[in-house]
């Protein structure tokens, strides 16, 4: 669980950290040996084997800062014995922090990491799983912060550690794994989601997990992207409620962007939920309802009725009823940001 599933936090690498302690212990013991071996007119090696050597010196300050102690070449003179006293012993005392601390800190932060793991499986509902980290889960993940949604509410699951860490980054949660699993889509709780966008870079990928998760989350719903339209009526059979076709809607923006580009720019900032205009949905207020909805100080495109969505235009929704949403253009930023 702890391999696959990862907490936003800790911006320093723990790899890097702990290198960082290995070479200062790594410093602590040449140091050590370097002083003895400097000073070692004032060592007598009791095995009688003449002068000490720097490989004698070395030995001395491994069994010495790691409290071995054999006894075998110690401090004889009264300089070497205050040397020991002063510089041995403080040298003796960093060796044993840096790897006992290193030690117990990554014993804590492993279980920190479980604790926070197992909380956050046992509270985690209503949130947001998006599957693929390429381009269209990255904008879809933009797109929902630009929204309002907070990060702690979106899970991004793939395989790719680079996307994963830019994920986490972020503040998401990130899970490692295939999200043709079962298993995988468990652990990000997608059965307790509200929505799962399934950005796959591949059609046939894209079916697979959406077969999946539709199995374990019977009543979440799905939104998956495909590249090519002859897969859509795929996706839907497999359980998507939505299915954006990617390659043709920039087919398509191409295609006007030849004859009038500022649609094309109306269009941009519609999606951009934090910049200029965009497109929102609410409910009808109660002295809404019996009016029309061309009617409305807002810009109105549609009215959702009974989950279906209705044109503005329509005769259905000529009279707005309790319980319809708009879907209507709001202001994203104010018009001097503009």
């Amino acid at each position: 669980m702890i391999g696959a599933l990862r907490m936003p936090d800790n911006p320093e690498r723990p790899l890097v950290a702990l290198l960082q302690r290995v070479v200062v212990a790594l410093g602590a013991l040449f140091a050590a040996a370097l002083i003895v071996y400097i000073g070692r007119d004032g060592y007598v090696d009791n095995n009688g084997e003449g002068a000490i050597s720097f490989n004698d010196a070395l030995y001395y300050a491994t069994v010495s800062l790691s409290t071995t102690g054999y006894g075998d070449i110690v401090p004889y003179t009264a300089t070497a014995r205050l040397l020991t006293t002063v510089v041995i012993t403080p040298l003796r005392l960093l060796f044993l922090i840096v790897l006992v601390g290193t030690t117990v800190e990554l014993l804590t932060e492993r279980s920190r990491q479980s604790f926070r793991i197992q909380r956050w499986r046992s509270r985690v509902r209503h949130h947001t799983v998006v599957i693929g980290y390429g381009t269209k889960g990255r904008a879809a993940v933009e797109t929902l912060l630009g929204d309002g949604t907070r990060p702690e509410e979106i899970v991004v699951v793939d395989t790719d550690r680079a996307q994963l860490d830019a994920a986490s980054a972020l503040g998401l949660v990130t899970v490692t794994g295939n999200a043709t699993r079962s298993a995988v889509l468990r652990i990000a709780g997608v059965h307790h989601a509200d929505a799962i966008v399934v950005a796959t870079n591949r059609d046939d990928t894209a079916v697979l997990v959406t077969l999946t998760a539709r199995e374990i989350a019977p009543k979440t719903r799905i939104v998956a992207a495909v590249r090519e339209s002859e897969n859509v009526h795929l996706l839907r059979q497999s359980g998507a409620d939505s299915v954006i076709v990617s390659a043709e809607t920039a087919g398509r923006l191409l295609g006007v962007a030849t004859r009038t580009p500022s649609v094309v720019e109306v269009v941009e900032d519609l999606l951009t939920p934090d910049a200029g205009f965009a497109i929102s949905e609410r409910e009808v207020e109660p002295d809404e309802i019996g009016g029309s909805p061309r009617h409305l100080a807002d810009i109105v495109l549609g009215v959702v009725r009974d989950e279906k969505l209705y044109r503005v235009d329509s005769s259905s929704v000529d009279a707005l009823e309790r319980g319809d949403r708009l879907l209507y253009v709001r202001k994203a930023s104010p018009a001097d940001e503009d």
